[in-house]
């Protein structure tokens, strides 16, 4: 019974694994094989579509600015989540599930929502769509992300250093940067790269906050609106791969952090 019961484990996990991937492993594939009468050219293996795109100035663009405002986007969220976790876990402590709740709030509601309240947000204090917008909504979105995992890493640390540090002479700033802040570099690089993931891969939120200039997966929807082709398939292969890497890195890094704990 427990072989049949690991076996239908297995079943299920292949099963969901290959619905989940499968469609991005067909998008991989089509980058490297052209079409030919509605139909795959298994003879003509070729790394023309990834040339293309390396050659195109507008794509080259948009990649570096979706650079600029996931990184902008991510030190931003990783400043604000230090300071408000760091309050919350030495300060009174006041209103912290209100705090916490607008914090949470723009991440689980619809992407669709928080791009429309940002935008009429913005529209009624008069700041223009641009690449500053975007970046603002990419923190409010994964403000999130970034607060949750400091909070659980300080929630684990003790008070009792931070008060012996204070107790041996050193001020609040001293004690953050030598006691607190080493002892959170595994969650902070954790969460910067989920959160980058996130930030480079939005669309919804950046739809609406977007202005002239454009970025990697804005720019890939206006290409997919003419239709398919090889070039599109190379550039969705390459935003999937880049998420996933930092999706990755960011697992791993979790986990080594976890494997870490006394």
């Amino acid at each position: 019974m427990e072989r049949l019961t690991i076996a239908l484990l297995w079943v299920v996990g292949g099963f969901t694994f290959m619905v989940l991937y499968a469609p991005a492993l067909i998008v991989i594939l089509f980058s490297f094989f052209a079409m030919k009468n509605h139909q795959i050219d298994w003879s003509n293996f070729s790394l023309e579509w990834y040339g293309r795109l390396a050659d195109n100035s507008q794509l080259l663009a948009a990649l570096y600015n979706s650079i600029v405002v996931g990184i902008c986007a991510v030190v931003s969220a990783t400043i604000i989540s230090l300071a408000l976790a760091y309050y919350m876990k030495t300060g009174v402590r006041r209103g912290r599930a209100y705090v916490e709740f607008i914090i949470f709030l723009p991440f689980v509601l619809p992407a669709i929502i928080t791009g429309i309240s940002l935008l009429v947000a913005f529209r009624e204090i008069g700041l223009e769509r641009s690449l500053i917008t975007v970046t603002i909504g990419h923190i409010v979105l994964i403000l999130a992300v970034v607060y949750r995992m400091v909070t659980i890493r300080l929630d684990t640390l003790e008070n009792s250093q931070i008060e012996a540090s204070l107790d041996l002479g050193a001020n609040g700033l001293e004690t953050f940067l030598y006691v607190v802040l080493p002892q959170l570099r595994s969650a902070l690089l954790t969460s910067s790269l989920l959160a980058f993931a996130l930030s480079f891969d939005e669309t919804l939120v950046t739809f609406f906050l977007v202005g002239g200039e454009t970025t990697l997966p804005m720019r890939l929807w206006a290409m997919m609106r003419t239709g398919f082709t090889p070039e599109i398939n190379a550039l969705v292969s390459v935003v999937l791969c880049v998420t996933l890497l930092f999706a990755a890195l960011g697992a791993m890094s979790l986990r080594e952090s976890i494997e870490r704990k006394p």
